[in-house]
């Protein structure tokens, strides 16, 4: 059976009680992703360097792949399952720019009458022009606007569909969860999605119009050159030497020289803005740990060790930003004496043929702005370097996250280090943990060889040594942890519900952290307070609709009570409990395991704990035990006295129990 299938559905799947009816769900993220991406084939491979490359060699390798792989991806915005406007705005934007460059030739051909009119001091003819001028500038501001509204529209979307792309995988399988477990350069993925993607996504769609417009205005303008410069005539060393088009080639040798030192200058740029952008994201993730983690640091007095530490990392960020500074000074000294260079090398130039009169004041006026227009163009690369740097390290880091999600997506697809696969349960039992093995990523063994049949309603509690791996039984469990052997299996159409140490409390009100994973409207105000009565927690009646940090406004035991109340409004039939009532007192986990047992009284439990009391609630005790080569089941014995009879870790512990 498949494991789509197979797995035990989410304790919000449950039908809400109440008088209001159910929400309409939106539809889930992971499978517009794979809407949108409309593939079925595998991630790419990554391709192994030759071992006779050198350090630097590798590296260079990797980078290259990177960009490759991150194209790989973003490409299919234009595919057949991409976005519909994508095609549209893609041809609308060129045919824009096109249009627009002949607007501009009719700017510079206006620019050669009217100056020509004014030499020959043509009134009728110059204010003619000056009526003509007002249409053609409209018309060039017109598109210049539709050109932002369709290039933006074009970025937008284009980081919309790839962002929902790679959110999408992140989140799929608990990916988002397993990136933390294996290693790779993945860090940060957050910043990577939010900051990355969107420099990833609106450099390229700036650079194509930027360098197309740039080709079509040097194509145009280069003809206007050469037809107006006409040929030079330079007499040297007593001999006279022609040169065809000389407005071209100068304009030529100027962008060479000016691009040649942009490249050489700024050969760093790429490395330095990809340093930068990872010691930024290290900067706020910094930051985001002092402020997630604020009571514990205020409870211990750790302030100086905290600011220690953040000034180390700014520390980091401040000297990347000197190292770039460096860059930009020298890049702009080349930008700025270019800009100041380009109109006044045209009319020195053609200053001679002015003055001997073979050509006109027009002519003149005419070949400096078509000089300064392809100069522009061959310049592009000079005013867009240091941006061009800072896609590629954007490129690289979001590519460096995909890579890694292909890793994850190769490892579910292949055997090759052992997957746990996740089926059902055959007759009445609950879940059944079949010659389970769980390892790391690289193979290691944690927990091996694990026989468990847990029968409906049976209360189990998971005891061994910190270390022995419970956690990540639990996590394999509950299908977080892919690495490993043998199968987990469920009864059919059963919901599970996973209550881990530290609760995840949701932004938003009370209500929403309290109905968590399930919509805030599922349930109505009477139901949650009567759940929030039931856990302890009927002084927060009044507040259920109030929008606080309740993240950082309730403690340790107040977040696991609200848990449990979650408990009690999903009714799920399964519970695995990790360590769920660490943050209370005794009295108090006694009275939220009694108030569990009551509402829920055919709930299935599986408990990791390490308080011996918690053996009272429970029916049944295993024992996992740290040994070289993985942790092993070595005890399973029951707790209180059953009816029937049973097989339990028959093929671990050789022998046949009865109750």
């Amino acid at each position: 059976m498949s494991e789509a299938k197979s797995k035990p559905k989410p304790a919000n799947s449950a039908k809400p009680r109440g008088n209001k009816k159910p929400r309409l769900q939106a539809e889930p993220l992971v499978e517009i992703a794979s809407d949108v991406l409309g593939e079925a084939m595998p991630p790419p491979d990554a391709i192994e360097p030759d071992p006779k490359m050198t350090p630097e060699q590798v590296e260079q390798a990797r980078k290259k792949y990177l960009l490759k792989r991150f194209w790989i991806s973003s490409r299919g915005y234009w595919s057949r399952h991409g976005d519909r406007l994508a095609w549209p705005c893609t041809i609308g934007l060129l045919a824009l720019i096109g249009i627009n460059v002949g607007f501009q030739y009719g700017i510079n051909v206006w620019n050669r009458a009217i100056f020509d009119a004014i030499e020959q001091r043509n009134a009728h003819t110059v204010y003619f022009l000056s009526v003509v001028f007002l249409p053609l500038v409209a018309g060039n501001a017109s598109l210049v606007v539709a050109q932002v509204f369709i290039r933006m529209t074009i970025q937008r979307r284009w980081r919309s569909w790839l962002t929902t792309s790679v959110i999408g995988r992140w989140l799929a399988n608990g990916r988002y969860y397993q990136l933390n477990l294996i290693s790779g350069d993945h860090q940060n993925p957050e910043a990577r999605i939010a900051e990355d993607l969107r420099i990833a996504t609106e450099s390229p769609v700036d650079f194509i119009a930027g360098v197309i417009s740039a080709f079509l205005s040097a194509s145009t303008f280069i003809v206007v050159l050469w037809t107006i410069g006409g040929a030079l005539t330079l007499p040297i060393g007593g001999s006279n030497v022609t040169i065809p088009g000389f407005l071209v080639v100068t304009a030529v040798i100027y962008a060479a020289i000016t691009s040649t030192s942009m490249v050489v200058i700024g050969r760093h740029f790429i490395e330095l803005s990809e340093e930068k952008n990872q010691v930024e994201a290290e900067f706020r993730y910094t930051l985001s740990r002092v402020r997630e983690n604020g009571e514990s640091i205020a409870l211990l007095g750790g302030e100086e060790e905290e600011r220690s530490g953040i000034d180390n990392t700014f520390g980091h960020v401040l000297k990347q930003w000197a190292l770039l500074t460096g860059q930009h000074m020298r890049t702009a000294l080349v930008s700025q004496g270019s800009s100041l260079f380009a109109p006044v090398v045209p009319v020195l130039l053609c200053a001679p043929k002015f003055l001997e009169g073979s050509m006109t004041l027009g002519q003149v006026m005419q070949a400096a702005s078509a000089f300064a227009i392809v100069q522009g163009a061959f310049g592009w690369l000079v005013d867009n370097y240091p941006r061009l740097a800072d896609w590629n390290a954007s490129a690289r880091r979001i590519a460096s996250l995909m890579m890694s999600l292909d890793g994850l997506e190769r490892a579910e697809q292949s055997q090759a280090l052992g997957r746990i696969s996740h089926g059902e349960t055959e007759g009445d039992a609950m879940l059944s943990l079949k010659n389970l093995s769980v390892s790391l990523d690289d193979g290691t063994a944690v927990v091996r060889e694990t026989e468990v049949v847990i029968e409906s309603g049976e209360r189990v509690l998971v005891a061994g040594e910190s270390g022995s791996g419970k956690s990540t039984l639990v996590r394999a469990i509950a299908g977080l942890w892919p690495w490993g052997g043998g199968s987990v299996n469920f009864h059919p159409d059963k919901r599970m519900f996973m209550l881990p140490q530290r609760p995840y409390i949701p932004s938003g009100t009370l209500r929403r952290a309290t109905a968590y994973p399930g919509a805030a409207d599922n349930w109505t105000l009477d139901e949650i307070k009567a759940a929030l009565d039931k856990v302890g927690l009927g002084h927060l009646r009044d507040r259920i609709e109030e929008d606080a940090p309740w993240d950082q406004t309730l403690s340790g035991g107040e977040k696991q009570r609200l848990a449990f109340a979650r408990l009690l409004l999903h009714a799920p039939d399964i519970i695995v409990l990790d360590e769920a009532t660490a943050a209370l007192d005794e009295k108090s986990q006694d009275k939220m395991m009694e108030t569990i047992i009551h509402e829920l009284p055919k709930v299935t439990i599986i408990s990791v704990a390490h308080r011996v009391e918690l053996e009272a609630y429970h029916s049944r005790k295993i024992t996992l035990e740290r040994r070289k080569g993985g942790a092993k089941l070595v005890s399973d014995i029951d707790l209180v006295p059953r009816k029937g009879g049973r097989k339990l870790l028959a093929s671990l512990l050789g022998r046949r129990r009865s109750g």
